[in-house]
């Protein structure tokens, strides 16, 4: 039972080396990074939905009436064709944000956990990596 108390002690006592803090001071920036990647992510995710649902409302709408189409922080007064091209145009370019993005997070994961492996081998329960 001591010697169980013992080795658990021993590995409480593993001493910090310089190349294991520049692991951890890693391994904490790619968490934030992927924390940012992820809220924008969603919110890319929202998005899209709202466009895909205004592009089943303009199906909806009369071509002849003028919609309003809004970029930035106004609307400007467009035809139902114009809008619907911009709203493809728009929803292309934001599938490929969500792609890039999640790419971008799958590469961050794939170092994450090469790090976690290399920390939790050196340190192991006496280090916490999850969030």
């Amino acid at each position: 039972m001591s010697s169980m108390l013992q080795e658990e002690g021993a590995q409480d006592d593993v001493q910090v080396t310089w190349a294991d803090q520049q692991n951890i001071n890693h391994f904490a920036k790619l968490n934030t990074a992927m924390s940012d990647m992820e809220e924008a992510y969603e919110e890319k995710k929202k998005e899209r939905e709202y466009l895909e649902d205004l592009e089943m409302e303009l199906e909806l709408a009369d071509e002849e009436d003028a919609v309003r189409y809004k970029i930035g922080d106004a609307f400007i007064h467009m035809s139902l064709e114009t809008a619907q091209e911009r709203l493809t145009n728009d929803k292309s370019e934001l599938v490929a944000d969500i792609e890039g993005l999640k790419t971008e997070m799958d590469s961050l994961q794939t170092e994450m956990e090469k790090l976690k492996k290399l920390l939790y081998a050196r340190f192991g329960k006496s280090i916490n990596l999850e969030k």
